[in-house]
């Protein structure tokens, strides 16, 4: 394991590294459309909220999660809050889950994981589509939660590492 000192700006930059990929994450709102696959999406930026939350990361602050759903919405073209609101209830539901938590483990994790994105694509849906009037596509929001659901494992393993 690599040893950094607490004033060395590796070591700055290694502690504030989930913050950063965040933001580089819902800046670039990344598709598959090149590749002709018509329905794979996967929502990252859930994935890494909930694991880093999930862990209590110490520079994970819930402050600049806000700020990059506010990113996200506009990169994206929502209406302004509705990313936020969902990134803050994964925030919130994943660190309930860590003070409940005695022995953690990774499938129940990763079936609660199942449970808030499904919560969470649900109230997107039913916000954009009734109170801001958008057609949207329900079948979607499905790939996206079954795809977000299957990469949780993967994308822990590494960024366990």
């Amino acid at each position: 394991m690599i040893k950094f000192e607490k004033r060395n700006y590796f070591y700055k930059i290694y502690t504030w590294l989930p913050i950063i990929v965040l933001f580089v994450s819902v800046l670039n709102e990344f598709d598959f459309n090149y590749l002709n696959i018509d329905y794979f999406s996967f929502n990252f930026p859930l994935i890494l909220i909930f694991y880093f939350t999930l862990k209590e990361y110490n520079k994970f602050d819930y402050l600049l999660v806000f700020i990059a759903g506010l990113i996200n919405d506009t990169v994206v073209g929502l209406p302004l809050g509705v990313s936020s609101f969902s990134y803050i209830l994964v925030c919130i539901f994943a660190s309930y889950l860590r003070n409940i938590t005695i022995r953690p483990h990774l499938i129940k994790d990763w079936f609660y994981f199942l449970f808030v994105i499904s919560l969470i694509n649900s109230i997107n849906y039913s916000v954009l589509f009734l109170f801001f009037t958008y057609d949207l596509d329900i079948m979607f929001y499905i790939v996206n939660n079954f795809f977000t659901f299957l990469l949780f494992i993967p994308i822990s393993f590494i960024l366990s590492y």
